[in-house]
């Protein structure tokens, strides 16, 4: 069994592809900095607390773990934070993944899998992204994933290395058994914020933006349950293995929910009506933001099983109430 080296695997997306390699018998090491991340997110493999940016660390390990393959999620991921601190998301994202890539290189690593973002759409025409869309990000964030995208296209062009870029939309939920979710203090994601707000954890939940040219007037996502990302991942990892090419694709639902249509859900889920307040948008945020996702489902036959928003949002909510009695460490 080939081993696999995960950066970023104790945070909240990582850690639950973390899981799943585990379960499924795969030979899993992590390297997080513990930045956002959480010694017990890590349920299954080998936790090394360091950082991409590190050449030595991030040698060692591919050499002495024999790394065949790596999966990349470590980053900074808050687009509100990118546009008034652009140059740590620059740093973070783009430098230390120009770091891994050249560790990758040197150390023979034949696969990796690669954390992007829709943000590097910007605001697409009609709202929807496929593809083939043109990358046009308003936001550093989206800019630095897309500088990494081309960094990772660029040395495999030149080197026997091959990727899978996953583009996510919009990531909520937890795992539904209950032993792992998003745990970041202060997270910004609309889910995350409005069921800590619906168990008591916020006095508020806040809409940013309320005059996009939208049907409610409120910005519009594609919602993406964790699992489901997750496992893409893995088939992603699968079609590596078996030969296939380097590619890039989206990872959503290819489905349009606006923020009150959530804040309505959660309320249900809640059975508590939320206080909400209005606020000016944010900067870098575009009014709508949706997939065209057909080409996972061909590329890897990846068929989404938790699409429904009932569904995401009763596993963020048990999340955090399991985070209220037990808090992660």
């Amino acid at each position: 069994m080939s081993s696999i080296l995960v950066t970023g695997g104790a945070g909240y997306i990582g850690s639950h592809v973390v899981r799943q390699l585990g379960e499924r018998g795969e030979s899993v090491h992590v390297l997080d900095n513990l930045s956002t991340g959480f010694r017990s997110a890590v349920l299954h493999g080998t936790l090394v607390v360091g950082d991409t940016a590190d050449t030595a660390l991030v040698s060692k390990l591919l050499e002495s773990r024999r790394i065949e393959s790596v999966l990349h999620f470590a980053a900074h991921v808050v687009v509100p934070e990118s546009v008034a601190d652009p140059l740590k998301y620059y740093r973070n994202n783009t430098c230390a993944t120009r770091n891994l890539i050249e560790c990758c290189v040197r150390a023979g690593v034949r696969h990796v899998i690669f954390s992007s973002t829709a943000a590097v759409y910007g605001i697409p025409p009609g709202g929807v992204a496929s593809e083939d869309t043109p990358t046009v990000p308003i936001n550093p964030y989206g800019l630095s994933k897309l500088m990494s995208e081309w960094m990772l296209r660029d040395a495999a062009t030149a080197h026997p290395l091959r990727f899978v870029a996953l583009r996510y939309f919009n990531v909520a939920g937890a795992d539904p058994g209950g032993r792992i979710g998003q745990s970041t203090p202060q997270a910004t994601h609309l889910i995350k914020a409005a069921c800590e707000h619906a168990v008591g954890k916020r006095n508020h939940v806040a809409i940013f933006g309320t005059d996009y040219d939208t049907p409610d007037g409120t910005g519009v996502r594609d919602y993406i349950h964790v699992e489901d990302l997750a496992a893409a991942h893995l088939q992603a990892l699968d079609y590596l293995r078996k030969g296939g090419t380097s590619t890039t694709l989206n990872c959503g639902y290819g489905e349009g929910l606006s923020v009150r249509e959530v804040l309505d859900e959660v309320a249900r889920a809640s059975g508590r009506e939320l206080k909400i307040t209005e606020a000016p948008r944010r900067a870098g945020d575009p009014p709508q933001l949706v997939a065209e996702a057909d080409r996972i489902r061909e590329v890897l036959s990846w068929e989404p099983r938790h699409r429904d928003l009932a569904g995401i949002v009763g596993s963020a909510l048990a999340w955090e109430q399991r985070l209220l009695r037990q808090p992660m460490t």
